[in-house]
Order: C-alpha cells, then sequence, then structure tokens
C-alpha cells in the first residue's frame, strides 16, 4: 500500500490488472442492460406517445436556445476580431459511460469505459450535459478513473457569471455541496449566483457551469466569507459523460479527432484540424548556417570587375 501511493513502480500492473478486470465490469453490467431491454419491451403504447410528444417539445425548445446561441457566438467571434484577440476554438468531446463508483466514502471517484486506447489523458475534463464533473485521474488501456470536484482534496478555480470575480471552489467531501475559499467578507456574491470555471488553471476550459451559490454566510470577525456552492452538475445520477479535448488542457501525446458519437478519425487527419499543428513537436532543422554568409563573403572576380 505504501508503495503504490508514494511511488508508480506498481503503475503497470494496476494497468493490467484493469485490462483483466474489465470483462468482469461487463459481465455485472449485464443485468442493467438486461432490465432495460425487458422495460423497453413492455413499455405501453400510450406512454411511448406521450413520451415522444414530450420530447418533441423539449427538442423544440431547445432548438429555440441554440438559434439565440449561434447569434451569440457570432457577435463574440465579431467583437473579439475587432479587439485583435485570439480565435475560440470549438471544444471536442468524446462520450462515455459510467461503469463504477468508488466504494470508499472518503473519496469521490468513478469509473468510465473510455480509456488509453480512446485517447484519454491524465487532467482530462469530465462533464456531464448540466456542469462540470471532475477531471480524469488514472488512465488504464480500457477505462479511466475521474476525480470528482466535490472530493476533498480536489480544487478548481472559477469566477461569479454576473460579475466576474475570481476565487477557488474547492471540494468537500459531501457530493450535494462545494465551498468557494479565500472571498472576502465584503466580496460581491449572492445566493443563486452561477459559477462558472475560469479557465486560469489551464485545465478546466473557461465558461463552463460548475456550480449555483446557495448560501453566504458573512462574519464581521472573520476575514473569510462562508460561501456553499451547489454543483449543476448531477453526481449521483448521471451516467453517460463527455470527455473535453480542449487547446485549454491540452490534447495528451496524440491529439484523436472526436465527435460527439464518439468517432476517431486517423491521426493524418486529426493533424489537418486548426490549432493542431501548433501543439506538434517541433521537428530539428537539419540545415547548417555556412561558415562564412554572403555579407562576409569575399567578393567574386566579377563583382570587383563591376565595381571598378
Amino acid at each position: 500500500m505504501v508503495v503504490d501511493a508514494r511511488f508508480a513502480a506498481l503503475k503497470p500492473l494496476r494497468s493490467h490488472l484493469g485490462m483483466l478486470l474489465t470483462p468482469l465490469y461487463y459481465v455485472a453490467e449485464l443485468p442493467v442492460r438486461a432490465w432495460d431491454t425487458v422495460y423497453l419491451q413492455l413499455t405501453s403504447r400510450a406512454d411511448l406517445i406521450a413520451e415522444n410528444e414530450g420530447l418533441r417539445a423539449e427538442a423544440l425548445l431547445t432548438k429555440r436556445k441554440l438559434q439565440k446561441l449561434a447569434a451569440l457566438t457570432e457577435q463574440n467571434v465579431r467583437l473579439r476580431e475587432l479587439l485583435n484577440s485570439s480565435e475560440l476554438l470549438d471544444e471536442r468531446v468524446l462520450v462515455s459511460e459510467l461503469i463504477g463508483v468508488d466504494p470508499n466514502a472518503f473519496t469521490q471517484r468513478i469509473l468510465i469505459d473510455k480509456g488509453e486506447r480512446d485517447g484519454v489523458f491524465l487532467g482530462q475534463p469530465v462533464l456531464d450535459a448540466t456542469g462540470l464533473m471532475g477531471q480524469v485521474v488514472e488512465v488504464l488501456p480500457f477505462s479511466a478513473r475521474v476525480l470528482l470536484i466535490t472530493d476533498s482534496s480536489h480544487s478548481l478555480p472559477v469566477q461569479i457569471n454576473r460579475n466576474g470575480l475570481r476565487a477557488v471552489a474547492s471540494g468537500t467531501g459531501n457530493s450535494e455541496w462545494l465551498e468557494l475559499r479565500h472571498v472576502g467578507d465584503t466580496a460581491d456574491i449572492r445566493v443563486n449566483d452561477i459559477v462558472v470555471s475560469s479557465g486560469l488553471g489551464q485545465r478546466f476550459p473557461a465558461g463552463y457551469p460548475v456550480g449555483r451559490v446557495v448560501a453566504v454566510n458573512r462574519d464581521s470577525s472573520q476575514p473569510f466569507a462562508d460561501v456553499r456552492v451547489e454543483p449543476t452538475a448531477q453526481l449521483n445520477r448521471s451516467r453517460y459523460l463527455l470527455l473535453v479535448f480542449s487547446p485549454e488542457s491540452g490534447y495528451g501525446a496524440v491529439i484523436p479527432a472526436l465527435s460527439l458519437d464518439g468517432n476517431v478519425v486517423e491521426e493524418d487527419e486529426a493533424a489537418q484540424v486548426p490549432g493542431n499543428a501548433a501543439r506538434q513537436e517541433p521537428v530539428a532543422d537539419e540545415t547548417l548556417a555556412s561558415p562564412q554568409d554572403e555579407s562576409t563573403a569575399p567578393p567574386s572576380e566579377e563583382q570587383q570587375n563591376h565595381a571598378q
């Protein structure tokens, strides 16, 4: 246990054990898959029609929001062009599925079904449909372990979406809330403020929702306020997650071109993605400078005659 905690000597052994345990995870999940199949077969036609109508209405509302978001995105791009700011690149994501939860009551970790073979790398941001969930802390060949943002050992830089106030959101070991540390007693923070990632740590992309402020306790005798944040991500309920490949967090050794369907494009095609060329390894220039350049080389006979 000491060697495993202090050193990386047992990492290859852990990797091989993870490969051997992958079939066991699949077998353990078979009852859940079987129940889902039976439930879909026994669902009545009326329930399916009602669910279909609800999904159509939700899709219509989502399309309306996307139309507004597209206009805001174009406006943001034009403003950045006016400010000569750097170009924003769209993050690419890979869909993964939760296959296990760490039973240790003192840690907040989960296991997903994507690993090194899928381009997953250490420190990769993970989110669900509603907000940030955590980051990858261990990569196995066919799976990976994710440390949730509510773990007591996890912290990330955030900012208040209303006024841009920066802070650090730290886990408490409780999946229900986070805390903002070192926030001044007079800081402009209110209940229901939206907390988003600031991107300052070069690990999480900026602008993703982290949580919502649910309590602000101020004490004049204390230099800092007690601010509690409820995570927007459904940490205890989400089953399908997104692995983010963003320029801020890096892409690992191999840059996979990924889409929402989880397909991986060939490495040659990935190199053609904008922004990837800047992250490739620099190639050493094998051409050596001549001992005498054109400015120091003696003039030729033709040049001397022309000068005369």
